[in-house]
């Protein structure tokens, strides 16, 4: 049996075997019968813990507390799957499963495909992030940042503190009884900040987080650092006038502004929508999707981001997956079914929100690669622009490539200088030919603080992004000021 890390294994192996009761046996049989005749399919067991405080007015707002557990046994046919999911974790419950998603392959005559490679990589430790810091001392710290940030400055009229953590423990079971796991921590801290000047009143947030634990969020330099870019972000907006609106150069900061990059050109990217030909980047392996320089890639690898794991929710080991290399389309993301009707390999890219989802092709960290221009040097060439720093809400249509994404700190640049602030910026375009409109890259590539969470088919699951600060020669700016 090929363990994905010996830690890992052990540890879920006291969940769902010593604790719950299960019999490694007579679970595999169930699974195999289930998926008798399949191509493809994984018994998902899980348990997930996760706590939430909300620090707002002064006072605790919401304390929250939750444990639960289930399972999710899948069997793929072709393009077909047939899936049942149960929050009893038992035989019993297994084995109505395994009678349930049979069918899917009766009369099918299927080859199970192999398993996912092993590995002995470890990109976080065992230990939850919750049980390792009192609750008392959390809410210490809540209120520790709720008095700073009011004391920073005399217009701050609301502070919202946040802080939650989770742990994730997974087991992916096959039916030849190759078994991989996981176990995944996960914390975020935000703070949220409303300022007033007379009647107008703007506001400011920051959050991090990662696959790690609490120490670094009690470290004064980090929180003093979140609550001074909440608070600059809300006074910023405090004095910015009008944005303006029409065709113009965009120049992105680096960091968070790669969220834009993962909608409007990361979806288009995935596997499902490839094979189904739904995507606008559908069949142009090797073609020119994007301007020279622009390197796309999609890394599970990274130690302790967001979006990082040790396999994915089918127990593929998470990869650098290159998607476009010089502007050349050179692969997409890929779960084992989509990679298995498309003749490619899974990269890692399996992933679903919970053992009551069925995985899907999902980006884990997208990151575009630095180029080679110093980011003053891109700020100097735009006589007439935007400069975009951070963004809020957007939506996209993954079919077309269209995108609307709101500005919550803009910046008008005036002959090559980073000029006033702006509120109510828009940009709005199209991913693929926004990709080609990218005239200049930065060298000072930057990922997010760790605060992103992906929706696809109504499944969330925690993302990273990254990118150096970038120009775009063209680009539609919706604003209230011609």
């Amino acid at each position: 049996m090929t363990q994905t890390t010996l830690s890992h294994l052990a540890t879920t192996e006291r969940l769902f075997f010593d604790q719950a009761g299960l019999d490694a046996g007579r679970v595999a049989g169930l699974v195999e019968r289930g998926l008798a005749g399949a191509d493809d399919g994984e018994l998902f067991l899980e348990y997930r813990q996760s706590e939430g405080l909300v620090f707002d007015d002064g006072r605790i707002k919401t304390a929250a507390f939750d444990t639960s557990q289930g399972f999710g046994l899948r069997a793929v046919a072709g393009e077909s799957a047939g899936y049942a999911h149960a929050s009893e974790l038992s035989e019993a419950a297994i084995g109505r499963a395994a009678e349930a998603v049979a069918a899917v392959s009766r009369g099918y005559g299927g080859t199970l495909a192999a398993p996912p490679q092993g590995t002995n990589r470890l990109l976080y430790a065992d230990e939850s992030p919750i049980a390792a810091v009192p609750f008392e001392q959390k809410v210490k710290l809540l209120a520790e940042i709720d008095a700073y940030a009011r004391a920073k400055d005399p217009r701050v009229r609301q502070v919202t503190v946040s802080l939650a953590g989770e742990w994730q423990a997974v087991m992916i079971l096959r039916p030849d009884g190759e078994r991989r796991a996981d176990v995944r921590p996960l914390v975020r801290l935000n703070v949220n900040v409303v300022v007033g000047d007379g009647e107008r009143q703007e506001t400011g947030s920051y959050g991090s987080g990662g696959r790690i634990g609490l120490a670094q969020f009690f470290d004064p330099a980090h929180w003093r650092n979140s609550v001074k870019r909440a608070l600059r972000q809300a006074l910023t907006n405090l004095e910015a006038e009008e944005a303006p609106a029409g065709e113009m150069p965009v120049v992105l900061g680096s960091g968070w502004p790669g969220i834009l990059l993962h909608e409007a050109v990361g979806h288009g990217l995935e596997g499902d929508f490839n094979r189904k030909g739904t995507s606008v980047f559908a069949g142009r392996i090797g073609q020119r999707v994007a301007s020279p320089g622009v390197t796309i890639v999609d890394d599970g690898t990274l130690p302790d981001r967001r979006g990082s794991l040790t396999i994915d929710d089918e127990g593929t080991p998470t990869s650098r997956t290159v998607l476009i290399e010089d502007g050349i389309l050179a692969g997409y993301m890929q779960d084992r079914q989509n990679a298995r009707l498309m003749g490619a390999r899974p990269t890692g890219n399996g992933r679903r929100q919970s053992f009551a989802h069925i995985p899907m092709p999902r980006m884990t960290n997208t990151i575009m690669e630095a180029g080679p221009h110093d980011p003053k040097e891109i700020i100097a060439s735009v006589d007439k622009g935007l400069y975009a720093v951070s963004f809020g809400g957007g939506q996209v249509d993954i079919t077309s490539g269209k995108f609307v994404f709101s500005c919550t700190e803009a910046y008008r640049i005036e002959g090559g200088k980073v000029g006033r602030p702006v509120k109510g910026a828009t940009l709005i375009g199209t991913g693929h030919e926004v990709m080609q409109r990218v005239s200049m890259i930065g060298n000072n590539l930057k990922l997010d603080p760790g605060i992103g969470t992906c929706g696809k088919e109504g499944q969330g699951v925690p993302v990273g992004v990254g990118q150096p600060t970038l120009k775009i020669d063209r680009i539609t700016v919706g604003g209230t000021q011609a």
